[in-house]
């Protein structure tokens, strides 16, 4: 049976380091390559970021991207319906269909950016690129 442990997981914890999950390893070595795949690193930006493989990438994008669009575009039909086109007087206006409207807004919103998380092994950062000059002139 293979047990594999990322470097920071190891068995045998003699120095009583836990990992505290702010993305910083506390450990010398610098074993990056090493991590096995599906597990979050922190990039420079200090978000979180998810190696998967690109079978999987591509599903993730497809999927959620249509998660997103049909959320967004359903949510303001919705609200368009609640608000009667926003000719409604505030008293006509359906309260539970705009709440909806508004949710399944912020639904296909959440669903895209958490979706943006994702990458695959093969895909470079350009953040963490140094051959680029920062200068704008």
């Amino acid at each position: 049976m293979d047990h594999r442990t990322a470097p920071d997981e190891t068995d045998d914890d003699s120095d009583g380091d836990v990992d505290s999950g702010s993305g910083f390893d506390s450990s010398s070595s610098s074993n990056s390559n090493d991590r096995t795949e599906m597990e979050p690193e922190s990039g420079t930006s200090g978000r979180r970021e998810v190696v998967v493989p690109l079978r999987l990438y591509k599903t993730i994008t497809v999927f959620s991207t249509l998660i997103a669009v049909v959320g967004i575009l359903g949510g303001f039909i919705v609200l368009d319906v609640a608000t009667n086109r926003a000719q409604a007087d505030f008293s006509e206006v359906n309260i539970a269909a705009a709440i909806l409207g508004v949710g399944m807004i912020v639904a296909g919103a959440v669903t895209y950016a958490f979706s943006t998380r994702f990458r695959t092994t093969e895909m470079g950062n350009a953040k963490d690129d140094t051959d680029e000059h920062s200068d704008n002139g």
